[in-house]
């Protein structure tokens, strides 16, 4: 299928590149007005209590959100002065009242939450209207400051904002720091310029086309802004990874074959078919998000899909067609004599050997000296990869506050002061919405309600209850608890407050932070292992079609298992623990946010995957034409073992850039993918590879009758007439012996 592909591709060539420019062009100008799309947050469960009870609050009650919280401060005077309240005052009045929904003051409210316990700070809340927030925002932000006064903004719609501009500044900052990189890497990995620039045409195109299908996505959904990260990650991450595959593979076609034709059919079958595979599993990986309500890991699972979707067609049309128009130039604009100066030692281009012949490079010696000790190998990395991951057995899961922001952004500041130099808040991280058969003010559910509110009191571990808010029949009962909101303490609390039985026909809905995490927490729990089946038995299918054996899939499984433990244990240690916290530059909580895992093992499994079937298709198919399993781990790693680890450098200089996130959850995922792919691209397929295959031996190809049958009527292999199976001795009926084909 995939030969006859490349024999199509070929011969519509100027068709493919003008129909893919032509999409480049579309997804340039429509596709990139997804940012105006994108939503922020994401995090919560819409099904839960907590979402539910939120919903009910604003329908009777409405909105209790401080949007924006203005911080009033000044060295000498206090919020008593007359000149303080006028200045403070008289700024909040020439505010446009039609932005504004309700506005909460000292001087309106007299409450004494509101004031600092040294009296020279107050501060306003603003509730906005059913209106753009960020354009409200950006209309009042600068008529805010009270003259005399300093003057800071924050609150809950100014900290979205501030992490929306965050994550665009720095996709913006990335870019310009990957991109040169990149570019001068790939000239070196290449010797050409125009080898070099063809995983970024497939990197852009892969990029423009994920922001086109999230776009149309948007029209039905929320989409998360966080969804863009992961487009940029793994859309240029891939790209690159099977442009370097697939240019490589018809370098060595393009020397061996009688025409570019044959070359380009010949890289179909082998690297075209390994994209393919490729592509597919690392989308299945991310389609596991899907199975997740929460908007954010949904939207990544979007964005991720998408990207991977995209870059897997772009090389496997426009990529090839650019190859059959390029042919022997493909090398054109070599830079080899110019590295071979630099470096002065001769730099030529790789040509392999014969067909099938076993190989004696570097490595091939590596895989071959492995080989020769696979116990000791195993033992060694094994322990070494347990240690790495036993961390995570420490592991506190948390949420997403303002902490997520650099220290200096000033609505990080501005809710910092508050909790520090204000007395402690009347509305608790929890709340309960409760629906009363009679109304609030009657005699029937002011008794009903004064019973509740006791019963909620009197709670182990609740500091206070009381009604912040009423409206016919449904008022909210707000619980305050002084610790951490989002604290294992916090969430047994919630657990206690929704066991108070409710009044006589009434319906409670416990709600706020501290619920919503518990049902954040409840919700990944018992999705995660339906996650985790649906990606096991999907890839396992993949790799069983794509290798013909149930042993690889099962090995495969197995050493991403190791991968990921090490790479969470990484998490924990750095971000839970504040270890390097002066180095990221950020504020270690003492907890990993819940989300971030999930995501880091969907990307990082699928990334694994990535270069397994890479390496895994070389010696298939080596294995095909030679029988001897030694000779084709040696021989596949040493003709994928320079395109692994420089794909894996690549991908890490595109990590490496989203690693210097100021938002702390983006950077942990950047620091804990690249820690994985390090792992995944050195220890683990350099060495723990060739340590087990050699330890199995022709188990690695072992499948049952049934399914060998199987595999050869439907597998994912290379055309019949591509190369020889060589014949292997297999048990027959009656003890007799068989002649059957390895494949």
């Amino acid at each position: 299928m995939f030969e006859a592909l490349g024999r199509v591709i070929y011969r519509r060539r100027r068709w493919v590149v003008a129909l893919s420019l032509a999409f480049v062009v579309f997804a340039g100008v429509w596709g990139t007005g997804v940012f105006a799309h994108l939503t922020g947050g994401g995090f919560e469960d819409p099904h839960s209590e907590s979402s539910r009870a939120a919903e009910v609050a604003f329908q009777e009650l409405g909105r209790d959100s401080a949007d924006v919280v203005v911080l009033y401060r000044s060295a000498e005077a206090t919020v008593d002065d007359p000149a303080f309240a006028a200045a403070v005052t008289g700024s909040l009045a020439a505010l446009p009242q039609d932005l504004l929904e309700r506005t909460t003051t000292f001087y309106g409210t007299h409450a004494p939450q509101l004031v600092s316990t040294d009296r020279h700070a107050t501060y306003a809340v603003l509730q906005l209207a059913d209106v753009d927030r960020d354009a409200a925002i950006a209309t009042i932000e600068e008529d805010l400051a009270a003259p005399g006064l300093q003057t800071q903004i924050g609150g809950n719609a100014v900290v979205d904002h501030d992490i929306n501009d965050r994550v665009s500044a720095d996709i913006a900052r990335a870019e310009s720091i990957s991109m040169p990189i990149l570019a001068v890497l790939l000239v070196i990995i290449f010797g050409s310029l125009a080898s070099a620039g063809l995983p970024l045409a497939i990197g852009g195109t892969a990029i423009l086309g994920a922001f086109t299908a999230l776009r149309a996505f948007s029209t039905f959904t929320d989409v998360s802004v966080f969804a863009i990260n992961i487009v940029t990650i793994t859309g240029l991450g891939l790209a690159i990874d099977y442009g370097l595959f697939m240019v490589s593979r018809f370098r060595e076609e393009i020397g061996r074959q009688a025409d570019v034709e044959t070359a380009l059919a010949r890289t179909m079958a082998t690297a075209g078919r390994t994209v393919a595979v490729s592509g597919v599993t690392v989308a299945v990986s991310l389609a596991g998000l899907l199975i997740f309500p929460q908007v954010f890991l949904r939207s990544m699972g979007f964005g991720g899909m998408s990207a991977v979707l995209v870059a897997m067609l772009a090389a496997l049309t426009l990529l090839p067609a650019l190859l059959a128009m390029l042919g022997p130039n493909v090398d054109a604009l070599s830079v080899r004599p110019w590295l071979r100066r630099v470096f002065r030692r001769p730099v030529r281009a790789r040509r392999h050997g014969d067909h099938s012949g076993t190989e004696t490079g570097a490595w091939a010696r590596i895989a071959h000296s492995v080989m020769r000790r696979p116990v000791v190998y195993t033992v060694v990395v094994v322990a070494v990869l347990v240690a790495l991951a036993l961390p995570f057995l420490r592991v506190q899961f948390g949420g997403i506050d303002v902490r997520a922001l650099p220290a200096d952004q000033e609505s990080r500041v501005v809710a910092e002061t508050i909790e520090r130099d204000f007395p402690p808040s009347t509305s608790g991280p929890i709340s309960a919405i409760v629906t009363l058969p009679e109304a609030v003010e009657s005699p029937a559910g002011q008794a009903a309600l004064r019973s509740y509110v006791q019963a909620v009191a009197d709670v182990p571990g609740v500091d206070g209850a009381s009604v912040t808010g009423a409206a016919g029949d449904t008022a909210r009962v707000s619980v305050a608890y002084a610790g951490d909101p989002v604290a294992k303490a916090a969430r047994d609390l919630v657990t206690d407050v929704r066991d108070v039985p409710a009044p006589d026909g009434a319906r409670v809905l416990v709600g706020g932070q501290s619920a919503s995490f518990a049902d954040l927490l409840a919700s990944l729990g018992r999705l995660l292992p339906w996650m985790a089946l649906m990606v096991v038995a999907t890839t396992f299918v993949l790799l069983f079609l794509a290798f013909g054996s149930v042993v690889l899939p099962v090995k495969a499984l197995v050493m991403n298992v190791l991968s990921l433990g090490a790479s969470f244990g990484a998490l924990v240690w750095i971000f839970q623990e504040g270890h390097l916290s002066g180095v990221l530059d950020f504020t270690p909580t003492g907890f990993v946010e819940a989300t971030q895992p999930i995501l880091v093992l969907a990307i990082v499994f699928g990334l694994s995957m990535d270069y397994e079937v890479f390496l895994m298709s070389r010696i298939r198919e080596q294995y095909d034409l030679t029988g001897d399993n030694t000779a084709a781990v040696a021989t596949g790693l040493q003709r994928t073992g320079r395109i692994i680890t420089s794909a894996a450098l690549l991908l890490l200089v595109v990590i490496g850039a989203f690693s210097l996130s100021g938002i702390t959850f983006i950077k942990m995922i950047g620091v804990a993918m690249l820690i994985a792919i390090v792992v995944d691209a050195t220890i683990v397929r350099i060495l723990l590879v060739p340590a087990t295959m050699r330890l199995l031996g022709r188990a690695n190809w072992y499948a049952p009758g049934p399914l060998r049958r199987f595999y050869a009527r439907y597998g994912i292999r290379e055309s019949d007439g591509a190369a020889p199976a060589p014949e292997v001795i297999e048990p027959g009926e009656h003890g007799a012996r068989e002649l059957t084909p390895a494949r």
